[in-house]
């Protein structure tokens, strides 16, 4: 069975809770509510023993409503009363048009709805369209739905909504497959140059002033780490040349409640790993658990006079040892496809978007947004042009720097 609320079918259920299993020839009946307490409640109860993605667990969602205050909405499905599909969404506000998405923006990958771990397999998505139709007659300002970054699979279930019309999404997901154990692993990767490589940093380390992995554990630990993370970040985006996704301090707060409170169980959901060398904090990790899968959400490095020893490389190293040893197949380093993850990699995730217009309006804006992610992933599958715009971004960020000095 899986524990979705901790996200991670290798842990036993919180509670006997069985979930419910709709019977064949069904009615399913669809529903759609403000994101008030009690629809909130709701949804935390069914996805207690759903199977969901980590960016519909509840915590998630109701730290993102709590911190960021969307306009938000549970669409689900019900059967003989028992609640089987839901999609906890958010709508933005893009010029004339509102988009209804997943709830965390660009933070939100590898995205999955919450659905009866009972009867998930036997889903279609054929009980979708009456859903759709609800949220039009509930939210007829709603132009478009953007389910985007859609997760092909999770523990062998079909995400129901890859049924519907979509296209690759433009960022491709990385993941390091671990069957076999780490030796497995290592075994497909280089293995012997690895481990080498991870005794030379080691002692690189210990030169340096000792080091420690760490796991946050306590509020004020993932306070630290958070912080660390978010200096690192700011600093690399600066750098690229491009925007800080992690800016918004009602992000940060997101990110500080979600991790903090995803303590309060004995195995959680969201995890922050971090790699202090002589007391400093030079790599930090943001990690979600699904079914037997430890997803990176995020990581960073900071970029100072030991970055040369790839404290970022030598986390991550032991970070997929643990996740073998806590028995994961998969470990995730989702959206992006970066050097540092291609030297762990072999498995390729494409996840999908689909773009359900509404109105005349959402119809104009979907076909926009189409060729916007075809063009977006002509120039990321085209390394030449790929380099070329990398490299165009840092100058024009280095030119704006430099005009912000010359001001001052």
């Amino acid at each position: 069975m899986v524990d979705a609320t901790a996200s991670g079918e290798n842990r036993a259920f919180a509670s006997t809770a069985v979930p419910y299993r709709a019977p064949p020839n069904t009615r399913f009946v669809p529903s759609v509510q403000a994101a008030t307490d009690e629809a909130l409640a709701s949804y935390a109860e069914f996805a207690r023993t759903a199977l969901h993605a980590p960016p519909q667990d509840p915590l998630w969602v109701r730290h993102w409503i709590e911190h960021l205050r969307p306009d938000a909405i549970i669409a689900s499905l019900t059967a003989d009363g028992h609640m089987v599909f839901a999609l906890a969404l958010e709508i933005e506000r893009t010029g004339p048009f509102r988009i209804a998405r997943f709830l965390g923006g660009r933070h939100a990958n590898g995205n999955f709805p919450a659905i009866s771990a009972a009867s998930g397999r036997d889903f279609v998505s054929s009980h979708l369209p009456a859903l759709f139709a609800a949220i039009r007659s509930a939210r007829p300002d709603i132009d478009l739905l953007a389910l985007q970054r859609l997760q092909p699979d999770l523990n062998g279930t079909n995400n129901p909504l890859s049924g519907l019309p979509s296209f690759p999404s433009p960022n491709l997901a990385l993941a390091v497959d671990l069957d076999g154990g780490f030796d497995g692993v290592l075994e497909r990767a280089s293995g012997k140059r690895k481990r080498k490589k991870h005794r030379s940093q080691a002692r690189k380390f210990e030169a340096a002033g000792g080091f420690a992995r760490i796991e946050a554990s306590t509020r004020d630990e993932t306070g630290r780490l958070l912080e660390a993370f978010f200096a690192m970040k700011e600093q690399r985006f600066r750098k690229m040349g491009i925007i800080n996704v992690f800016g918004d301090e009602r992000v940060r707060g997101f990110f500080q409640a979600l991790f903090a409170s995803a303590l309060d169980s004995n195995n959680p959901a969201f995890v922050l790993h971090g790699l202090e060398v002589a007391g400093k904090l030079r790599a930090v990790t943001g990690s979600s658990r699904s079914p037997k899968r430890l997803v990176c959400e995020f990581g960073a490095i900071l970029e100072d006079g030991l970055s040369f020893a790839s404290p970022g490389d030598f986390l991550f190293f032991d970070n997929i040892q643990e996740a073998c040893q806590q028995g994961n197949l998969l470990y995730d380093f989702s959206v992006g496809d970066e050097p540092y993850k291609r030297q762990w990699c072999d498995v390729e995730i494409r996840q999908s978007d689909a773009l359900l217009p509404l109105t005349t309006k959402g119809r104009a804006l979907a076909g926009a947004l189409h060729q916007g992610a075809r063009a977006k992933a002509f120039v990321k599958n085209s390394p030449m042009i790929w380099k070329i715009t990398k490299a165009l971004r840092r100058r024009t960020q280095g030119q704006e720097q430099s005009s912000r000095t010359d001001e001052d």
